[in-house]
């Protein structure tokens, strides 16, 4: 699956952020731990080369918790710092502690020279639907950033005072430019692309494949079906709809409505705590 589209406003919003780098210290960047991988935008890498990074695994109550510690590990050096959150349990202190961590360097210089650095400024980047104003939300303790469960509620930059000792630079989610096969799939199953860009019926028909090699107790304790491992995706579907009343007349199964059962119930956790990447498979 071939996926093109990068807005204008996202090109725009990278210029921006090159611009105001110059105004922080450090860099957040907010990751779905569901798609470690795919929900890090390349051009970031490139772009914020000179920053530190403060990578926040969000959704974690949403993803494995071995492989969230995987990740996590994997990522980790001198420069980058990742910790694992729940944006819907705040927890401002442990953020606030990580961030003078990995700029423990140079608040000492200033120490050294007698002097006050003074709260630490940092630009938050993510994709769209990473969670990303839900964790300023959450930490700031008001509704500092718009929120949505559609891509791209964030469309200004706004500084965020969430503690004296931290002060945030908000930024809208930007997408991959361009993104091919597995990542626009992992994108698309967590809803990072808007649904209506997407054939529903067929992301998850795709969804169910997957689930079916990672994670087949998840469809089975879920969905009450018995040994999926000779039945091919659409059969899976098809039992799915009908042990859920998804069926039109004539008996016939309504994919549209099981299709958003389908998609609806993963994205919220309901199927379990499951990660769509591992290390090996992209780094």
């Amino acid at each position: 699956m071939n996926i093109n589209w990068y807005p204008g406003h996202m090109k725009k919003t990278i210029e921006d952020i090159e611009k105001k780098l110059k105004l922080v210290d450090f860099v957040i960047e907010i990751i779905d731990s569901r798609i470690p991988f795919s929900s890090r935008n390349p051009l970031f890498d490139d772009l914020l080369k000179n920053k530190k990074r403060l990578l926040i695994f969000n959704k974690s109550d949403l993803s494995d918790p071995k492989l969230n510690e995987l990740w996590m590990d994997r990522l980790t050096d001198e420069n980058n710092f990742a910790i694992s959150y729940n944006a819907m349990k705040p927890n401002v202190g442990l953020v606030v502690n990580k961030s003078e961590e990995l700029m423990a360097e140079e608040i000492k210089k200033f120490e050294d020279k007698g002097l006050n650095k003074g709260p630490l400024r940092a630009m938050i980047v993510g994709i769209p639907n990473s969670g990303k104003s839900t964790f300023i939300n959450s930490i700031a303790g008001t509704r500092s950033a718009k929120t949505g469960n559609r891509p791209g509620v964030t469309k200004v930059n706004q500084w965020i005072k969430i503690h004296p000792k931290l002060h945030l630079l908000d930024t809208p989610g930007v997408l991959w430019p361009k993104f091919q096969d597995k990542v626009g799939l992992n994108l698309a199953f967590t809803g990072a692309i808007k649904d209506e860009i997407m054939d529903r019926e067929t992301l998850a028909l795709r969804l169910i494949e997957k689930l079916k090699v990672i994670a087949p107790s998840s469809l089975e304790e879920r969905y009450k079906l018995q040994d999926i491992h000779d039945m091919t995706g659409i059969e899976i579907m098809d039992e799915i709809g009908s042990k859920r009343g998804a069926l039109m007349r004539g008996g016939y199964i309504d994919y549209e409505k099981v299709s958003g059962i389908i998609l609806d119930e993963f994205r919220k956790g309901i199927l379990g705590r499951i990660t769509l990447e591992v290390p090996d498979e992209f780094l």
